[in-house]
């Protein structure tokens, strides 16, 4: 079962359940979004797609005509964007490891020492997947922001006149809501677009920080249920309408290092993470991204990224930022 959060060409928000085709939705009764439908799951004690089935109407609505008027919204989103977090862990692929260390020996040459970036790789394959569960060993983790700098399938990833390079990481994203009791719930999950600096991150590996503190984008649609153990899909980049490089990315926890439950476990012990009513976007780490093959993005380039399981593709345009020159703090 997978949902899509839109509105309709009056400006009304609804949900939508996608359709055996996958080109239409059938909309929900009553249903505004995907946290409140979260959180009447959570208050009847029930599974969510119990409440899509009761609420899925016969009506269809045209998918494709939705997304080609940028009428297709995030898969989860929050009135007060600042309960949202945005956060994620690297380094839990093999081919996340690979092109780490292709990034690092493009820095610093093929003689240098063994990367802290695969010294942690190696941790989470002796430790990421403890045989009788959670916690293992520990992942690497970043914080990517807040609501704010989720943007919708379709609209444009800004670039920062200050950012020294932008690229695709095309991940697995879990989506999450906090109950009541301070309990995290895991509505679903979907394909996201873990957008970032590699040429900051590259300089010193203490400026990932920096360079994650940009957008990105999740979506279109959230897949309710238990993830495939593997996930095949397709990241690809388009430059004036050609394909200028693509390469399989393969996900799930067949080809992690961590299992999800334990990636879960290191996020919510934070009792800060355990808020009530507060979402939470935590992409699961990349498997490839162009910028280790030498694919310089920029301005007008378009990333495309799908995976069957996920329907529809997620589609973003790179776009320039205006300069917005010395931020200057004011003494109250």
């Amino acid at each position: 079962m997978r949902l899509v959060q839109f509105k309709t060409p009056e400006g009304e928000r609804k949900v939508g359940r996608v359709s055996t085709d996958g080109n239409h939705l059938h909309p929900l009764k009553d249903t505004r979004s995907v946290r409140e439908l979260a959180e009447a799951a959570i208050a009847r004690g029930a599974p969510i797609a119990t409440l899509v089935n009761e609420r899925a109407t016969a009506e269809l609505v045209d998918y494709d005509r939705l997304l080609g008027e940028n009428l297709v919204l995030s898969p989860l989103d929050h009135e007060e964007p600042s309960r949202f977090l945005v956060t994620g862990t690297g380094l839990t692929h093999t081919g996340s490891a690979n092109a780490r260390d292709k990034m690092h020996v493009l820095t610093h040459g093929e003689g240098a020492a063994e990367s802290d970036s695969l010294k942690i790789f190696r941790m989470g394959l002796e430790g990421g997947k403890p045989a009788g569960g959670p916690p293992g060993v520990q992942p690497e983790w970043f914080f990517k922001g807040v609501g704010t700098c989720v943007v919708a399938p379709g609209a444009a990833l800004p670039m920062p006149a200050f950012a020294l390079a932008g690229a695709e990481e095309a991940e697995i994203v879990g989506l999450y809501v906090v109950g009541p009791d301070g309990r995290p719930f895991r509505i679903g999950y979907a394909l996201g677009n873990e957008y970032s600096d590699h040429v900051t991150e590259a300089e010193n590996y203490l400026y990932l920080a920096h360079s994650k503190l940009r957008s990105c984008s999740i979506g279109p649609e959230l897949l309710v249920g238990d993830l495939p153990d593997e996930v095949r899909g397709l990241s690809r980049i388009r430059r004036d309408g050609k394909v200028i490089w693509e390469e399989e990315f393969l996900s799930g926890e067949a080809h992690m290092s961590h299992s999800i439950a334990n990636l879960e476990h290191y996020h919510f012990r934070y009792p800060m993470h355990r808020r009530p009513g507060d979402l939470h976007a935590y992409f699961f780490g990349a498997a490839v991204m162009s910028y280790a093959f030498g694919v310089q993005t920029g301005p007008g380039d378009e990333y495309e990224i799908e995976a069957d399981v996920f329907g529809k593709p997620l589609r973003n345009r790179v776009e320039l930022a205006p300069d917005e020159g010395l931020v200057t703090v004011t003494q109250l």
